[in-house]
Formats: C-alpha cells, sequence, structure tokens
C-alpha cells in the first residue's frame, strides 16, 4: 500500500511540474523583427531614403528663398514700398507653402511607417500561430512587457526565419 501510495505521488507530481512548463509563456522581440527581418530593413531602407531625398529638396528650396530674401533686403532702398510689399508678402507664401510641404512629407512618411509596420504585423501573426500550434505553446508575450526571462523562452530568431522565409518585401505606396 505504501509503494502504491509513493508511485501515485510520484506520478502527480511529474505530471504537475510537466503542466507548470507546458504553461510558461514564450516570448518575442517584436521590435528586433521588425528592425531585422528582411522585410523590415527593406522597407526602413525605402522609407529612410523618401525622407533623405524629400529633405534635401526641401534644404534647396530654402537656400533659393534665403537668396530671394538677400535680394529683396538688397532692393529695399531702390523699389517702391508697393512693390517691397508686394515681394516680401510673395517670400512669405513661398515660405508657408514650404512648411507646408515639409509637414506634408514627414506625414507621409510616417503614415508609410505605419503601414509597413501594420502589414509586417499582418503577416508575422499567422506565422506565430502556426509556431505555437506546432511546438504547443499556449502563450506569446512581447519581450517589452517582460521583465525577466530566461533566454530559452525567447522564440524571435525562430519566428523571424519563418517570417524571412514567407516575406521578402513589404509593399509601400
Amino acid at each position: 500500500m505504501k509503494k502504491i501510495f509513493k508511485l501515485l505521488s510520484l506520478i502527480t507530481i511529474i505530471t504537475f511540474q510537466t503542466n507548470l512548463y507546458a504553461e510558461v509563456p514564450y516570448f518575442i522581440d517584436f521590435k528586433y523583427i521588425l528592425n531585422q527581418s528582411d522585410a523590415g530593413k527593406k522597407a526602413q531602407q525605402a522609407l529612410k531614403n523618401k525622407l533623405d531625398n524629400g529633405i534635401k529638396k526641401i534644404q534647396a528650396k530654402e537656400k533659393n528663398i534665403q537668396e530671394e530674401e538677400k535680394k529683396i533686403i538688397a532692393q529695399k532702398k531702390i523699389i517702391s514700398p508697393e512693390e517691397y510689399k508686394k515681394k516680401v508678402d510673395e517670400l512669405r507664401n513661398k515660405v508657408s507653402n514650404l512648411q507646408k510641404e515639409r509637414n506634408k512629407l514627414l506625414n507621409d512618411v510616417s503614415k508609410q511607417r505605419t503601414n509597413a509596420r501594420n502589414e509586417l504585423l499582418k503577416n508575422l501573426n499567422p506565422i506565430i500561430r502556426d509556431y505555437m500550434k506546432q511546438k504547443q505553446i499556449r502563450m506569446v508575450i512581447d519581450k517589452k512587457n517582460l521583465l525577466v526571462a530566461e533566454d530559452s523562452l525567447d522564440i524571435t530568431k525562430d519566428i523571424m526565419a519563418l517570417l524571412n522565409n514567407k516575406l521578402k518585401s513589404i509593399k509601400l505606396n
């Protein structure tokens, strides 16, 4: 009877420990995947190039406006006050349009970045679900919401490899 009780106790303990490990949540570093996956890198590079090119064009326009401002100031005593006021107003309109253009560029790049992130996450969710079914994982959480965890619970590299195989690039508008 004692042996049966010990055997049942041992089986219960082993089963309980197995269930504890089965319920352990795994984690994934979404930020790392967004920044380091093939599709994420390509999207970031394309957005960076678009922003850099736009800023260069805006800076060239700023330089032209500054040159025009210097010419207007130099002509202040030569031209009539009405003509001077008209040129200053035109210059202010150009500055205003340039500011609008800069804001539009920043908003467009921001929207595209958000769309690219959403597209990547949309493709990432089924990959994570399939991985969870395959490995019998019940919960995956984002690393940024984690205080401390064992490195063995990190599935970021596995998920990123699967994502890189499935998604080579993200279509930007």
